[in-house]
């Protein structure tokens, strides 16, 4: 019971379909249906859930750091030449100078986005 704590309401409506499903209430086609996922994802999701309940339906990527995210080196870098070289700078143009000048791999949005949790 503790796994339907940490479910969305998204996960716990797939949760109630899939139960349907199990107990042979619905159809494999109804239920891709109202999932709006394939026949085939449906299988997927239906064998998880008999192996492992209700939490063969959650993500098992789930609290787990994003595979795109900046590395903390390179994140402390940017910050360290942001303060001292780069200053005075907006985000387009100290993204100009970091990728030009420093040589470092990082999008304009990265830039503004470590300029603003500063």
């Amino acid at each position: 019971m503790d796994q339907l704590l940490y479910m969305s309401a998204k996960e716990l409506s797939r949760l109630e379909i899939i139960q349907k499903l199990a107990d042979k209430r619905m159809s494999q086609k109804e239920a891709a249906e109202q999932l709006r996922r394939s026949v085939r994802q449906v299988k997927r999701m239906l064998k998880g859930y008999r192996q492992e309940g209700a939490k063969g339906l959650v993500s098992k990527r789930r609290g787990r750091p994003g595979n795109h995210r900046l590395r903390e080196e390179t994140r402390q870098e940017v910050l360290d030449l942001l303060k001292d070289k780069y200053s005075g700078f907006r985000p387009t143009l100290a993204h100009e100078k970091l990728v030009e000048k420093e040589g470092l791999k990082i999008s304009d949005e990265s830039v503004r986005q470590l300029m603003l949790a500063e």
